[in-house]
C-alpha cells in the first residue's frame, strides 16, 4: 500500500519547502540534498512506500537500523522538508512514484524544489537556471533565477514529478546546474545551493566542507554515477536541449 509513514509527529512545519535528492546526472541534487541534510543535522521525519519505488533495506555504516530507500528529512527551524534517496527510482516506476509523492506534498502544502544536472562544458562557476510550475515563479523572480537559454527538457524520476505538478497545475520550482556528464559533481551542487535553494528558501547554508570533502565526495559517488550512466534516460534525472526536435 502506497503511502508516507510519519516518524516523527512531534515536528510541525509550516508550508515547508522541500529540496528534492534523487540521483542523476553528477549526482547534483543527491550531492547537495545529502549536504543540507548533514550539515544542519536534520530529523529522519518520514519514511516512504509509494509504488514504484524498490522494495530493499539500506543499512549504513555504524547503524544497525536498517531505513527504506527514500526518506524525508524535516529541519522545523528552518522549515525544511529534503527527500533523500539511496537508489534510482525506475523509469517505469517514476509515474506512479511522482503521483504518490506528489499528492502528499499538495496535501500537507509544501512547495517542492527539484533539483537536476545539465550535462555541459564548464568554465568558471556552473550556471544555475529555473523553471517553475503553478506560482513558483515568484519564488525564482524573487531570488533573481533566469530560465534556461535554450529549449529543452528534464527527464527521468525528476522530470516524472515536475510533468505531474504542471498537470496538477502545484507550485513547484525546478533548478537547473551545468554539470559534469560522467562524474559527481560537488562544485555544481555547491552551485545549486548557493545559487538557487538558499535564496529561494532564504535559509543560510555553509558551503566550506562540501567543498573541502569533494575528493572524497567524487570517490564515494562515482560508483552510482557509473550505475545512473548504464541506466539511461529512464532512471537518470537530467536536463536537455531539445536540439533537434525542436
Amino acid at each position: 500500500m502506497a503511502r508516507i509513514s510519519i516518524r516523527e509527529e512531534s515536528v510541525s512545519l509550516d508550508r515547508p519547502f522541500l529540496v528534492e535528492g534523487l540521483p542523476g546526472v553528477g549526482l547534483v541534487g543527491k550531492i547537495a540534498t545529502d549536504h543540507l541534510i548533514e550539515e544542519f543535522s536534520m530529523t529522519h521525519y518520514a519514511s516512504v512506500y509509494c509504488e514504484g519505488l524498490p522494495r530493499i533495506g539500506v543499512y549504513h555504516e555504524e547503524d544497525d537500523e536498517l531505513k527504506p530507500p527514500v526518506r524525508l528529512y524535516a529541519d522545523p527551524e528552518r522549515n525544511l522538508l529534503a527527500l533523500q534517496s539511496e537508489v534510482p527510482v525506475s523509469g517505469s516506476g517514476a509515474p506512479e512514484f511522482a503521483a504518490c509523492i506528489s499528492g502528499w506534498f499538495e496535501e500537507h502544502e509544501v512547495t517542492p524544489i527539484y533539483l537536476s544536472g545539465r550535462p555541459a562544458e564548464k568554465e568558471g562557476s556552473p550556471e544555475v537556471y529555473g523553471v517553475a510550475t503553478g506560482d513558483g515563479s515568484v519564488h525564482l523572480d524573487r531570488a533573481g533565477i533566469v530560465p534556461p537559454r535554450e529549449t529543452g527538457f528534464i527527464s527521468g524520476p525528476t522530470g516524472a514529478l515536475l510533468n505531474q505538478a504542471t498537470e496538477s497545475d502545484i507550485d513547484s520550482v525546478g533548478l537547473i546546474a551545468q554539470s559534469n556528464p560522467q562524474f559527481p559533481d560537488p562544485e555544481a551542487a555547491r552551485a545549486l545551493i548557493q545559487g538557487g535553494i538558499a535564496p529561494i528558501t532564504g535559509i543560510e547554508v555553509n558551503v566550506d566542507r562540501l567543498l573541502e570533502q569533494a575528493e572524497r565526495i567524487k570517490d564515494q559517488r562515482e560508483q552510482l554515477a557509473q550505475q545512473m550512466q548504464q541506466a539511461g534516460d529512464d532512471e537518470s534525472t537530467q536536463a536537455k536541449p531539445l536540439g533537434m526536435y525542436q
